[in-house]
């Protein structure tokens, strides 16, 4: 597939430095560095390499990627190198996928409180997952769970969401057995949003009291601790959306999901359309529309846009995937090698691998490909930043 005819680097390029200007004191140390690696991204001024092709013998240059993991251009290959990495902890089980959301005035005061909030989004989602499946009265056993945080809306729009998979079953209390879910449905949705909701909201209190949350505009007066209680007090009523979609169809569906979710950034260059006098028109889908009159088209300034975009920065650090119980890190290899001997043990002795071969992940494609004929292509000559290119050798030779 081809490079796009417009990117967000172009976006940056145009506009950016006009805008960075008159938004000076409105942005963050994170979202400067940001716009500036996307725009340098694959330019001369990141440095690159000259190229020819094992096979043609076609010469090109190519430029070095800024590897943000906020820029569309640099996730391809970062969620390769991740997948590649999970592929043996997926397990021949089914697997679930379950979201949280936040209410939309939570939404509005977690944008300057990131970290705080983000960091409750996750540990709550992942304790309400484990409490619940915990209980005997529905699975009664010790899961593993994967939650992937997203911050933004089809439109662009500030939207704090973790998505989470989740193997089709768990360990019993003793862990001498795998205890499966009923076919084709994990925990009760209605049950996962009521525990959610309580423990955010004491959570968030107990955040508040601590002085950890920030306030500015028109929320500033929710810095008084009665403030902040009466303003909490009619989201302890209203529903939250948890919400629970069919089971994956197999591991390689599971594979497929996370290509596309776990580094995913704000928009991708594919979907933008235009960028003119009336600003940057893309696609997006509307959620409330059912059909294929959901599929939309919207036109923003470049102004807009870029601080739509910039809404969706992280924290410098903080880890948008996180993985819970079973797949923790800490005990990852030594509970994934106990559950896959229990579900052998469980179809009498069967040598259960982790993915079957149908499954398994292509391989790695080369880094550098030849855009004439598709050959892999091997690297002449590196040139660092700031580094005045030479011409390619062929045409050095010529002169």
């Amino acid at each position: 597939m081809g490079r796009p005819t417009l990117e967000v680097a172009d976006i940056f390029r145009a506009f950016g430095p006009a805008w960075r200007l008159s938004q000076r004191e409105h942005l963050s140390l994170g979202q400067l560095k940001v716009m500036s690696a996307i725009e340098q991204c694959r330019s001369a001024a990141l440095g690159g390499h000259v190229l020819r092709c094992n096979s043609c013998e076609h010469i090109e240059i190519s430029y070095n990627s800024c590897r943000n993991r906020h820029c569309p251009k640099c996730q391809a290959k970062a969620a390769q190198r991740w997948l590649e990495a999970r592929q043996a902890d997926l397990l021949p089980v089914a697997y679930y996928h379950v979201v949280f959301t936040l209410p939309a005035p939570i939404s509005a005061i977690a944008y300057t409180n990131k970290a705080v909030i983000y960091r409750l989004l996750f540990e709550v989602a992942a304790e309400t997952l484990g409490t619940i499946a915990a209980d005997p009265k529905h699975l009664g056993a010790q899961i593993g769970v994967t939650l992937v945080l997203h911050t933004w809306g089809s439109a662009l729009t500030h939207h704090p969401h973790v998505h989470g998979i989740v193997p089709g079953g768990g360990l019993s209390p003793d862990g001498e057995r795998w205890v499966s879910c009923r076919p084709g449905f994990f925990l009760p949705v209605r049950v996962l949003s009521r525990l959610f909701r309580r423990r955010f909201l004491e959570e968030l209190e107990k955040a508040h009291r601590a002085g950890q949350l920030r306030f500015f505009g028109e929320h500033e007066p929710l810095a008084a601790a009665t403030r902040f209680t009466r303003w909490l007090a009619p989201m302890r009523k209203c529903e939250w959306v948890v919400y629970a979609k069919r089971p994956f169809a197999g591991p390689a569906a599971v594979l497929a999901y996370l290509s596309r979710y776990t580094h995913r950034v704000a928009i991708s260059n594919r979907r933008l359309v235009a960028l003119d006098e009336r600003g940057v028109t893309f696609r997006w889908k509307d959620y409330r529309v059912k059909g294929r009159t959901r599929y939309k088209t919207m036109t923003l300034s470049a102004e807009e846009f870029m601080r739509r975009f910039l809404l969706h920065v992280l924290p410098g650090g903080f880890h948008r995937i996180r993985h819970y119980g079973l797949i923790a890190n800490a005990g990852r290899r030594e509970n994934l090698a106990r559950v896959r001997k229990l579900l052998a043990q469980a179809v009498h002795g069967a040598d259960v691998q982790p993915l079957v071969e149908s499954t398994a992940l292509p391989a790695t494609p080369p880094t550098f490909v030849c855009r004439c004929c598709g050959a892999a292509m091997s690297i002449l000559e590196i040139f660092v930043r700031g580094q005045l290119i030479r011409a390619p050798p062929g045409l050095r030779n010529a002169a």
